[in-house]
């Protein structure tokens, strides 16, 4: 049974407390290269206010157990309301002669003024380069919301996250569920530069991450995302640092770090 129970309970206790303060929302990548924050999407797009098309490029390594997974990505905004993003998991071969993968994903957000909601979907080609036994497609629909509010006077933003994956010759009846939230730590001290990232669903980034464990047990990861636009050099681009520690709660534990630059093409 997947460990996420007495998480969510303080999750929902968090979003008890959420007020009117609205939040800085700071558009990162996923895993995966929708805009989200680590594994789960959010209901926002890269560009949704700000450019009628937008460029994101982003990277991430997975690090643990002395091996690493890289994945770059790229996602593209169009018209503020549609997000096409494609990764590629470039996985270390510890297990398989290659499972390197591919996750092309697409969002459509729904024209809400400070509640954002996006319906999207991705899907994937998993172990490209094995033998064709161990070549399969999965793919995932799901519906993200993300809303404003506070934290002990600190500017937040909930997201929530349903859907369901296909994974082929694998049929089942789950449902996907995630949760996270992202907090403007100690605005007053850090100005806005650094947020504190957490998240948790019972589905990974893929069906074939890097952590073997998490289709059984889920992922909680957590870490700082520092922005960078803040610097006046960089306001009018997106330049997103991250820094977290991946499946917390498992033994095989991680760490990642990865960067976000995007640039508006008009």
């Amino acid at each position: 049974m997947k460990s996420i129970h007495i998480t969510a309970i303080v999750f929902f206790a968090f979003i008890l407390c959420s007020g009117n303060l609205e939040a800085q929302t700071l558009k990162g990548m996923s895993f995966n290269g929708s805009t989200g924050l680590y594994s789960i999407p959010t209901g926002r797009i890269g560009w949704e206010r700000t450019s009628d098309l937008g460029l994101d490029l982003g990277y991430h390594a997975l690090i643990g157990d002395g091996y690493v997974s890289h994945i770059p990505k790229i996602s593209l905004s169009i018209f503020k309301w549609i997000e096409l993003s494609a990764a590629f998991d470039i996985q270390p071969e510890k297990y398989r002669n290659s499972n390197n993968d591919f996750i092309g994903g697409i969002k459509i957000q729904f024209p809400l003024t400070k509640t954002a909601l996006a319906l999207g979907g991705n899907i994937q080609s998993l172990n490209m380069g094995s033998s064709v036994p161990q070549r399969y497609n999965a793919g995932q629909i799901y519906l993200a919301v993300s809303y404003a509010g506070a934290f002990f006077d600190m500017p937040a933003e909930t997201t929530l996250v349903l859907g369901k994956t296909f994974m082929e010759g694998h049929p089942d009846s789950n449902i996907d569920f995630g949760m996270g939230f992202d907090l403007a730590l100690l605005p007053k001290i850090f100005e806005h530069y650094v947020h504190w990232i957490v998240d948790f669903a019972n589905f990974s980034y893929s069906v074939d991450p890097w952590n073997a464990e998490a289709w059984y047990r889920g992922v909680l990861n957590t870490g700082i995302r520092v922005d960078l636009t803040v610097i006046p050099v960089f306001k009018k681009f997106k330049f997103v640092l991250d820094v977290l520690v991946t499946d917390i709660l498992d033994h095989n534990r991680g760490f990642s770090v990865g960067v976000v630059f995007g640039v508006p093409v008009f």
